[in-house]
């Protein structure tokens, strides 16, 4: 996971490679084999009103990779009711079905069991290793019936977290005047394949590369049961070398420091400690600003040591400077899971959680939700919000429930304009999931419920009559808005 909010990325510094035999760049016709469109019909949710459903199809570029087998990214693909599969841009439409997704790589391969759906299709080639600094690379895909291929101009390499998950690891970032990207899409040079488009932000581009794509497929082709790792510690970098003074190091200024160091949730020992200098992880050196140089991307950011070759459960050694002299120690990787997060990634494939009491609709804080908000969230969402974003979640506070708005109903007059409210106490009980919360509200505090909310600028107190008041205060709003339940609260923030 991320550990400095940064982009710590500098252009590719290996010399280029020479494509094998000399290829030519093919003709974009000729990867009319192997990409190919994919439909996906979804279940779509307003996290505002949690209880709201409807419809709604997703158009994806899916790549030819195996026998039978179509991969594209995880995005917009959870609940989802149908997938559907086209060749040739135009036509027929397949009915095929999901074969596999993880969510935290943002990776997904679909099927189909039609015969002449494979007809004319082949798999395509990945390139080994990280394509020539001055490589043609091209964007491929349908539009309109048409295949169509648009040059994309390499920028750098980065370490950044997924689309669909805060797993760090190294991306591709390319330029191009290509429009409505990020679905999928095939970056290729020659005839071999670079990575996979995950996002487009004006004329950039992020692109997952082939060999973290060849890993996890890998991977899910053996047994499935690898699962990718991260470091479960916060870094910053020693960039202030009075810093690194304080502690003793000698030498020249390098490594960086361990500022916070969570209880691991897997029950597994802390080796590091705050105020550690980390100076090497598996035998590469780290710089003062958190970056090591890769054998095939350059300059990167740490944490992608923690998935490049390796998983969850792996041992990483570490060199570090504590207490006057350096030591070794080894590190196991935890597993990703989206709990970690105090404010998780998604849901997905499954429906929002919300709880309703008189009218007062609770919700846990997820990035789902601050992403109402649009694509400037980080902006535009409530600073009470978004400050817990990137912390981790802990065996004390594993979530955070939020009041997201009052219905209006006699029974909570007074409070009705009130919203995005953090919610600390219910009747006495801390409260930091809705399970928790539902079980706080069958206990009310002499014949009130009493609901204490993080402080903000103007309220922190909420209190409602019980005895009998508040349900039939939530049966009026269920009817009067047209919400069929008062709760659901099965299943947790996201699918693994």
């Amino acid at each position: 996971m991320s550990r400095v909010f940064r982009l710590a990325a500098m252009l590719l510094g290996i010399a280029p490679m020479a494509m094998a035999g000399n290829e030519a760049r093919p003709a974009a016709n000729d990867w009319a084999t192997a990409v190919v469109r994919i439909e996906f019909s979804r279940t779509l949710y307003d996290l505002y009103q949690p209880w709201a459903r409807r419809t709604g199809r997703t158009l994806k570029t899916g790549l030819v990779v195996a026998e039978r087998q179509v991969l594209t990214t995880a995005q917009d693909v959870s609940d989802h009711t149908l997938v559907r599969l086209q060749k040739g841009g135009r036509g027929e439409w397949t009915l095929g079905k999901l074969l596999w997704v993880d969510y935290r790589v943002n990776l997904a391969l679909v099927t189909t069991a039609e015969e002449s759906f494979w007809r004319g299709l082949r798999p395509a080639v990945w390139l080994d290793g990280a394509p020539p600094g001055e490589a043609a690379l091209q964007i491929v895909r349908w539009r309109e019936g048409k295949l169509e291929s648009r040059r994309a101009e390499f920028t750098q390499f980065t370490v950044h977290p997924s689309q669909t998950s805060g797993l760090n690891h190294a991306q591709l970032e390319v330029d191009s005047e290509i429009q409505g990207a990020g679905s999928g899409e095939p970056v290729v040079v020659g005839s071999r394949v670079v990575g996979l488009v995950s996002f487009q932000g004006g004329r950039g581009c992020r692109v997952i590369p082939a060999s973290f794509i060849r890993q996890m497929l890998t991977a899910h082709g053996a047994d499935n049961s690898r699962s990718p790792g991260y470091f479960h510690f916060y870094w910053a970098p020693a960039e202030n070398v009075a810093s690194l003074a304080q502690l003793g190091l000698p030498g020249s200024p390098r490594g960086v420091l361990v500022t916070k160091v969570p209880a691991r949730l897997d029950g597994q020992p802390n080796v590091l400690r705050r105020r550690d200098v980390l100076l090497q992880v598996d035998g590469f050196a780290v710089d003062i600003q958190g970056d090591y140089r890769d054998p095939d991307f350059g300059p990167l950011m740490l944490e992608h040591l923690a998935v490049r070759g390796k998983w969850a459960g792996d041992e990483v050694r570490l060199r570090i400077w504590r207490e006057g002299r350096e030591q070794t120690v080894s590190y196991r990787l935890p597993r990703y899971d989206f709990a970690h997060d105090l404010v998780p990634w998604g849901p997905y494939d499954q429906p929002p959680q919300y709880l309703i009491m008189g009218g007062l609709v609770f919700q846990p804080l997820t990035r789902a939700y601050l992403q109402q908000w649009g694509a400037e969230w980080e902006q535009r969402a409530p600073f009470r919000l978004r400050y817990f974003v990137g912390e981790e979640a802990t065996p004390e506070q594993p979530a955070v429930v939020v009041m997201s708005q009052v219905l209006p109903d006699p029974y909570n007059i007074g409070y009705q304009d009130l919203r995005y409210l953090v919610l600390r106490e219910a009747n006495g009980r801390p409260v930091h999931t809705l399970g928790q919360l539902q079980e706080a509200l069958r206990q009310p505090q002499g014949g009130f419920h009493v609901l204490e909310f993080l402080a903000n600028d103007s309220f922190r107190r909420i209190v409602l009559a019980a005895a009998g008041a508040d349900q039939q205060a939530t049966a009026r709003v269920l009817e009067r808005y047209g919400i069929p339940q008062e709760a659901v609260l099965t299943g947790g923030a996201a699918a693994q």
